[in-house]
């Protein structure tokens, strides 16, 4: 049997580009609509996505609220309560929300993530983050971002506890944190609910190693995706663990049409909703830097000090701006469409093209899609795309478990 590709559906109120919510077919209000939310995780389970995916900040996106674009990506609900209302609406897919172990604690996280497993029937994952956020710092009261470090040993210490818990241990006791009780929820349907990370630096793959079931991540080319690919798989044997157990996950924003000519014009209509301001902004937060204005924007990208924030993103973003010698309002431009993730303009056969070519070549075991707007885009590549991978024998036409970890192939938790 032809190896399966996974797919997750990385939901994003009105999308994943910048100016979505000026595109005519666009829901403004989506991020607080439930209604929207509803239908378009039922079109994600209609294709057969293995998961839906809820990214989260714990605070307004960008400093300046008079930036109405980027207000609008800060309106939504909360995402676990949102999975919850969804957990209802659907039977199979996956159910992934982003939440920080900056600003939360171990037991109480572990007991609200088991709770949407057994509500869901085992269809559950947390994304782990350390949040790289100055503007979420302040809203709980800390001194400033701490080191990225400092981060990842929290983050480490914070994996651990829960993991403890969701197999039904107790008593940790660590530099951080200390749990005494197990928790009061019975062993997840699917053993433990999958944990998923999206850290690139070279402590975060360590600790996505050593504890990921799924690996979400950015790469813009061929050869970037086959090094991370191999690099991460390379590390976990050291942790007593096999290649198969993560699945790597790129992220991916296609723009798909019956016609190329039909792609690249959709595309160019989203492309000319973006104001140079929301752009350079957007690019100045991850980036880490507030006076990325006082450069001439048709100049190149200056030379940056190394981020505590977003420290893979900000290498990302720097080696693209130097490898394709983009001035800054270029850079901001591409940035925007997709926020430094891989995008594809086309038909559903070269769309189809390009991620086997990533699936078989041993860069990718699947795809975070991001459509550019919603519903539009998700329709399209439903529609258009997951025939074509079905065709190809490369994605499934019926889910064969009930559980998250059946449908991405990963074993259950001991």
């Amino acid at each position: 049997m032809t190896a399966q590709m996974k797919l997750g559906a990385f939901l994003w109120a009105t999308g994943h580009h910048i100016a979505a919510w000026r595109h005519p077919k666009a829901l403004v209000k989506a991020g607080i609509d439930i209604d929207h939310y509803m239908a378009l995780a039922r079109t994600a389970e209609a294709a057969k996505f293995d998961m839906i995916f809820c990214e989260d900040a714990a605070g307004l996106r960008e400093a300046n609220v008079d930036i109405a674009s980027q207000t609008s990506r800060s309106i939504g609900f909360e995402p676990i309560s949102l999975l919850s209302a969804l957990a209802v609406q659907t039977s199979r897919i996956g159910l992934v929300s982003t939440a920080s172990t900056s600003y939360n604690e171990p037991y109480g996280l572990a007991r609200t993530f088991l709770s949407l497993d057994h509500l869901s029937g085992g269809r559950a994952g947390w994304n782990l983050v350390t949040s790289a956020s100055q503007i979420e710092a302040a809203n709980f009261g800390a001194a400033g971002l701490k080191p990225h470090a400092d981060r990842y040993e929290r983050a480490r210490e914070f994996a651990e506890a829960v993991t403890g818990l969701w197999r039904g241990k107790a008593g940790h006791d660590g530099q951080s944190f200390s749990v005494r009780d197990p928790l009061d929820l019975p062993r997840s349907p699917q053993g433990a609910p999958v944990m998923v990370q999206a850290g690139a630096s070279d402590v975060g793959r360590d600790l996505a190693a050593r504890t990921a079931d799924v690996v979400f991540t950015a790469a813009q080319t061929f050869e970037e995706a086959k090094a991370f690919y191999d690099d991460l798989k390379g590390r976990m044997a050291a942790y007593g663990r096999e290649p198969d157990d993560i699945k790597i996950m790129p992220g991916v924003s296609p723009v798909v049409a019956e016609t190329e000519a039909e792609a690249r014009e959709k595309f160019e209509e989203l492309q000319e909703l973006i104001p140079d301001d929301v752009g350079v902004a957007l690019l100045s937060s991850y980036l880490s830097i507030s006076d990325l204005w006082r450069h001439p924007l048709d100049g190149p990208l200056p030379e940056l000090p190394e981020s505590e924030g977003m420290k893979s993103r900000q290498a990302l973003v720097v080696q693209q701006s130097r490898r394709d010698g983009l001035s800054i309002r270029q850079l901001a431009r591409h940035f925007a469409g997709a926020r430094g993730h891989w995008r594809i303009v086309g038909t559903a056969v070269q769309v189809a093209d390009e991620l086997q070519a990533r699936f078989e070549g041993g860069a990718a075991d699947g795809f975070n899609v991001m459509p550019s707007y919603f519903p539009g885009e998700l329709d399209a590549f439903a529609t258009l795309v997951v025939p074509e991978l079905q065709r190809r024998g490369l994605f499934r036409k019926a889910y064969e478990g009930a559980t998250l970890r059946a449908h991405l192939g990963l074993r259950r938790p001991s």
